[in-house]
């Protein structure tokens, strides 16, 4: 609309079901949708164009780390976006998003914080780890 690209990946390559628990991290590529329940993260190549969509039934109990996300159930853990959160009206998110562009329904709940995050800033969550990691170099010598 307006000239804008749909870069977005609309295509759902795979599938949480309604009646299904997955006990484990979840790496994809493409489009991922969840009905059901995930016990851990969900993520998928932040230079990617992967989008993951959480129904109004679905459950994240973990960590997002997805270019799209497109969420109108339950996220416990933090929510990192490259590209594009939008927040339905039934959306909840216990914990931080770490986002691009937000786009938020009258309704939905963030307990946590909002971080904007400019494309080509290098995430908060790399800066952190990169931080530990010189920590510890500087510990051994």
């Amino acid at each position: 609309m307006f000239g804008r690209k749909q870069r977005r990946h609309t295509v759902v390559d795979t599938l949480v079901g309604a009646n299904t628990k997955i006990s484990g991290d979840v790496l994809f590529e493409g489009g991922c949708h969840v009905d059901g329940t995930v016990n851990g993260s969900v993520s998928a190549d932040p230079e990617s164009n992967s989008a993951l969509s959480v129904s109004e039934d679905g459950n994240v109990e973990g960590g997002v780390t997805v270019p799209y996300v497109v969420l109108h159930g339950i996220v416990r853990g933090d929510v990192f976006a490259t590209q594009r959160v939008e927040l339905g009206s039934t959306a909840r998110v216990i914990g931080n998003v770490y986002y691009n562009l937000i786009e938020m329904a009258i309704g939905a709940e963030i307990n946590g914080k909002l971080v904007h995050q400019p494309e080509g800033q290098v995430p908060l969550l790399e800066q952190t780890s990169r931080i530990d990691d010189s920590a510890a170099a500087g510990a051994e010598s």
